[in-house]
């Protein structure tokens, strides 16, 4: 097909970890099939009176640590100029990457496809968007309410999880036994002296042999990995120490992706990572979903591959349009 302009809104390029990142891979992907990739980061985007546009670079990469990419060009363009637009910029999701996702939207003539659609993203707390199939999940409560929380703590004799709404790579999440008498501390941290809601699960026993990453392109699964937590933890994410491990997809792993086929395709949100530990989801990773590469080497696929087969596909059937 005719070569395609793709953007990618992310974090600083000269930050990437060339052996890990999937926004990498996926830029390493388009520029092997002969399309352009630029990439611009949030504080470069603006509106100029008409339309959003954003100071892009136009950039070559490469698999090499420390010599990673070579800019050709960076020059203002408008949003309108993209064929497609992946907003792949790393959690949290705070006030102002929601306004970049306002802004994103900003393009009366011809918008590009959006991988993940903005207002999507919007929509989709990573935490919080798993609760419409709470039958699928751990029994679960969000509340700053210190009572409700040393309750539900109290009650599973298995043991709590507790972790921030808007937490990402690992970071907050605490494991908490019944009569644990560090457990009102942890609730008043971790809920700033109950001015913050958080997240309490009842804990899965068979986390402790990984949580699976089940990444989901279109609503399909079309691969995985497993994070197994080290020795002395509890956090499967790989940000947290955790290691990878190959995942094999069950029939209740299936069974959990068709559940949340139609919602996710409805919203537009088409490139996504969706958390499971034993029987049961826990998360659904809109944003900037990880394990591509960890998930291709250990499965022998190529998820991004996946990804910008959509990505062709969804722009020849809007270029009449544009």
């Amino acid at each position: 097909m005719a070569a395609l302009t793709i953007a990618f809104l992310m974090d600083p390029l000269e930050t990437v970890r060339v052996d890990h990142d999937s926004t990498f891979a996926l830029m390493l992907e388009a520029q092997k099939r002969g399309h352009r990739v630029l990439y611009f980061e949030q504080g470069w985007l603006r509106f100029n009176g008409r339309a959003a546009e954003a100071r892009m670079r136009h950039v070559t990469v490469r698999r090499e640590v420390g010599q990673h990419f070579d800019v050709l060009d960076e020059v203002p363009r408008e949003l309108s100029d993209v064929d497609v637009l992946f907003l792949r910029k790393d959690p949290p999701v705070d006030v102002e990457f929601l306004h970049a996702t306002q802004m994103v939207e900003l393009c009366p003539e011809r918008p590009p496809v959006y991988l993940n659609h903005p207002a999507g993203i919007r929509d989709a707390n990573e935490k919080l968007f798993s609760l419409r199939y709470a039958d699928l999940m751990p029994d679960t409560r969000i509340t700053r309410e210190l009572p409700v929380l040393l309750d539900f703590i109290a009650r599973n004799v298995q043991g709590t999880i507790l972790k921030p709404v808007d937490g990402f790579g690992g970071k907050g999440i605490l494991f908490l036994s019944p009569g644990d008498r560090n457990a009102r501390s942890a609730v008043e941290l971790l809920t700033q002296g109950g001015r913050e809601a958080v997240v309490a699960q009842a804990y899965i026993p068979e986390s402790r042999q990984g949580d699976k990453r089940i990444l989901m392109v279109d609503g399909e699964p079309v691969g995985g990995v497993l994070r197994v937590p080290s020795g002395d933890d509890h956090r499967g994410n790989m940000a947290a120490g955790g290691t990878p491990h190959k995942a094999v997809l069950t029939a209740r792993d299936r069974e959990i992706c068709e559940r949340l086929k139609p919602e996710l395709r409805k919203r537009g949100l088409l490139f996504v990572g969706i958390d499971v530990l034993g029987d049961y989801l826990t998360e659904v990773n809109v944003t900037s979903p990880t394990g591509v590469v960890e998930a291709n080497l250990l499965d022998d696929v190529c998820i991004e591959a996946h990804v910008i087969d959509l990505a062709e596909r969804l722009a020849a059937e809007q270029r009449p349009a544009r």
